[in-house]
């Protein structure tokens, strides 16, 4: 009997326990109580706006350096559609999403504005695209990088984009394809590096490779078309932490040959002699790059194999079926590769920007040369400038049209 009871007093104990340890849901907070942002846009705000501030941050003093002007999307609950509508894309706008401008005098004190004007608590956790104009972006973007980093809720697979224009004019593009801005930017942006028009560079890599001594970054500098169309126009790269340069839409094929990225994306339109305008398609590439130490001076050897077809030929009456004439176009395209390729390496070596990461590889493979001259990032910039590039091409063609 003793035994049983000192088990029943036993078994209330845990039981009581096992209670306390089941707290239930009491501090939950459901998702349509939450302001979901989806998408941010940063521009420079008008010079009006001094006199716009809800001053939520401070009251009398107010940092030194110009404000900005912060537009955000917010997901409106249960109105993000997930299938096609009839509705215009004005409408579809308006009803899946909430834009909210602000202005601060940097990105936490605008979001903290933000917050005084919505009642749910804000979440960035599902923020998937920030687009920043070309004036902030040139300006430089440590404050933002500052911000986005010490958030624990941002995701380190958000796209940061510059663009040409407004950065708030690119949150209200809605095509048809897609009901939702934010969602139709991040479409477009994976879409085009699974196609091969993009390399991969979430706002995560782009922050690895600006840390990098030896190695600067670049994000995707996009622009509008019309009315619901965005272009990218190609790469925006940085060095100490601004932007300094940008690319044409081909030179983005050009850097990720360099690289030595796949898949192959890009279609060049060569004036071949004797064989008029071919249409040459790359679909893979392999590159080795090799750094050597030449009186006393980094030398990059970058030699870029590549496999592709020609999809058109604009003169149907010469034939081009013939082993010399593929050859012909193959040397064609050799040598536009190898000019378009040092074009891009002459223009990132003007501005210092190391995009290719020249310098990681020199610090790896020559670290006595590295520890001597370089002490500082931007040491490393002053010696990419000067750095001779020998550029080799050989474009193999494997098919013309449907025959191999």
């Amino acid at each position: 009997m003793r035994n049983r009871s000192l088990k029943s007093v036993l078994l209330g104990l845990l039981l009581a326990g096992s209670c306390m340890l089941l707290s239930g849901c009491w501090d939950s907070l459901g998702i349509e109580d939450r302001a979901l942002v989806l998408s941010l846009a940063v521009d420079e705000a008008p010079p009006e706006s001094n006199k716009q501030e809800e001053k939520v941050t401070h009251i009398d003093e107010k940092p030194p350096g110009k404000m900005i002007r912060i537009t955000a999307q917010i997901a409106v609950p249960g109105q993000v559609p997930l299938g096609p509508s009839s509705a215009s894309s004005g409408e579809r706008t308006q009803n899946s999403v909430w834009i909210v401008q602000v202005v601060g005098h940097s990105l936490d004190d605008a979001l903290n504005n933000l917050q005084q004007q919505i009642s749910d608590p804000k979440y960035l956790i599902h923020l998937r695209v920030v687009v920043i104009s070309e004036a902030i972006a040139r300006e430089g973007l440590d404050d933002l990088n500052d911000y986005l980093r010490r958030n624990a809720e941002v995701r380190r697979r958000t796209w940061l984009l510059v663009s040409d224009i407004p950065a708030e004019k690119v949150l209200a593009v809605a095509p048809p394809l897609e009901r939702v801005p934010t969602l139709y930017l991040l479409s477009m942006i994976e879409k085009s590096v699974r196609s091969g028009k993009f390399p991969l560079d979430y706002l995560g890599i782009f922050w690895t490779s600006e840390s990098k001594w030896g190695q600067d970054g670049y994000l995707p500098y996009i622009s509008i078309r019309g009315q619901d169309k965005i272009l990218v126009k190609g790469l925006a790269y940085f060095s100490g932490g601004r932007l300094v340069g940008t690319t044409r839409p081909l030179e983005i094929g050009a850097y990720m040959a360099a690289k030595g990225m796949d898949p192959g994306g890009y279609s060049s339109l060569l004036n071949v002699s004797g064989l008029g305008y071919v249409m040459v398609q790359t679909q893979e590439r392999h590159t080795n790059i090799k750094v050597d130490i030449v009186e006393g001076k980094p030398r990059v050897k970058l030699k870029i194999l590549l496999e592709g077809s020609i999809t058109e030929q604009f003169d149907s009456s010469v034939d081009i079926n013939s082993p010399e004439a593929v050859g012909q176009v193959e040397r064609k395209f050799n040598e536009e590769g190898i000019k378009a390729v040092k074009s891009l390496f002459r223009d990132t070596q003007l501005k210092h920007s190391d995009i290719f990461g020249i310098g990681e590889i020199v610090r790896a493979h020559h670290k006595d040369f590295w520890k001597k001259h370089v002490h500082e990032k931007k040491d490393w910039g002053n010696i990419y400038s000067g750095i001779p590039v020998d550029v080799s091409v050989h474009m193999t063609i494997r098919r013309i049209g449907l025959k191999q």
